[in-house]
């Protein structure tokens, strides 16, 4: 399976949507919502209809667990509190786990397989399943699974941009209306983005195949991005694959994504073009907060170059100002 990971309002949404159009994948959307959004509190799969009302969603809960009524959701949370958490990273992180805390791991990855299963298998089989659940804690609880052959792609953004869309408010339409999607400070944003990030850098060095992608690089070429992508998650394409994607918009049809960004109700043709409002919107004082908090990743990822110094031949006290070329950490489009 395939599992697109980063902080929120990174483009996870957007590149599920595009990938999700390929022959041969499944997009559920944020997987890790499914439990209290859409069987506890009944809101709406991407499809338009009230979840308890999806025939999709229906077969899926009866493959995987002879109806959503049997799913305990209570210890579905439990599990959640006690593995998956980005404080708990450190220990998911390690080459071994204690008995214990590897059962909890599995039992709780297993809640999720046993989706990832029932819905590949009401599609035929044989479907890469996408889960956009973004967070960091999941994926590396996936990774414990023996059971889930786990794909990852690190969605990253500039993390100015993504602290000025958490201050943005957005209504969601699943709630009709009735609820906002959470907002963060600037500096809250800007944490949780070098968490999220170095998370996924991390990961790789875990031996899980990890793929990066820049929001700006999906916006300037998307079918190239989709097209490596769907190489990178073993999915054969054929000439007219993508055909959906243009160079500035793409064809999108209906999904049953469980939960996300509003955009996983759009259908039919959407524009594709970078959002970079906040260079105008984000005052200043504000941007250069994030970029300071945040400027080890930024530079790493190719946002920022920043000077360093290097002595030169002679006088000894003199100094030469060079601009360091970015370290890219593992591979990415």
């Amino acid at each position: 399976m395939l599992f697109i990971g980063g902080l929120g309002r990174s483009g996870t949404t957007l590149l599920e949507r595009l990938l999700g159009q390929l022959p041969g994948t499944l997009p559920l959307g944020e997987v890790a919502h499914l439990w209290e959004r859409d069987i506890r509190d009944d809101e709406r799969c991407a499809c338009g209809s009230r979840f308890s009302m999806c025939e999709f969603w229906h077969r899926v809960g009866q493959r995987a667990f002879g109806g959503w009524d049997n799913v305990d959701l209570a210890r579905v949370e439990a599990l959640r509190a006690t593995v998956d958490r980005t404080r708990h990273i450190p220990t998911l992180a390690g080459k071994k786990l204690a008995p214990v805390q590897y059962r909890l791991v599995t039992e709780y990855a297993d809640f999720y397989r046993r989706v990832y299963a029932a819905a590949s298998a009401d599609a035929g089989g044989n479907r890469l399943i996408i889960d956009s659940s973004k967070h960091a804690s999941l994926a590396y609880c996936l990774r414990w699974s023996p059971n889930v052959d786990l794909r990852v792609v690190h969605v990253v953004r500039d993390s100015r941009g993504v602290a000025y869309s958490w201050t943005k408010q957005v209504r969601r339409p699943e709630t009709g209306g009735a609820a906002e999607m959470t907002r963060y400070s600037p500096a809250r944003s800007a944490m949780l983005w070098n968490a999220q990030n170095a998370a996924f850098s991390m990961l790789r060095r875990r031996g899980v195949p990890v793929r990066r992608v820049r929001y700006e690089k999906l916006l300037a070429d998307p079918r190239t991005v989709v097209e490596r992508l769907a190489e990178f998650a073993l999915v054969p394409l054929e000439p007219g694959d993508l055909r959906y994607i243009g160079s500035d918009y793409a064809d999108l049809g209906p999904n049953h994504s469980a939960a996300g960004n509003p955009m996983r109700f759009s259908v039919g043709r959407i524009p594709l073009r970078r959002d970079e409002e906040w260079r105008d919107e984000l005052p200043s004082a504000q941007r250069r907060l994030v970029r300071t908090l945040t400027a080890p990743l930024l530079n790493r990822y190719g946002y920022i170059s920043r000077p360093v110094e290097l002595p030169a031949p002679a006088p000894p006290s003199t100094v030469e100002t060079v601009t360091a070329a970015p370290a890219h950490a593992g591979r990415e489009l």
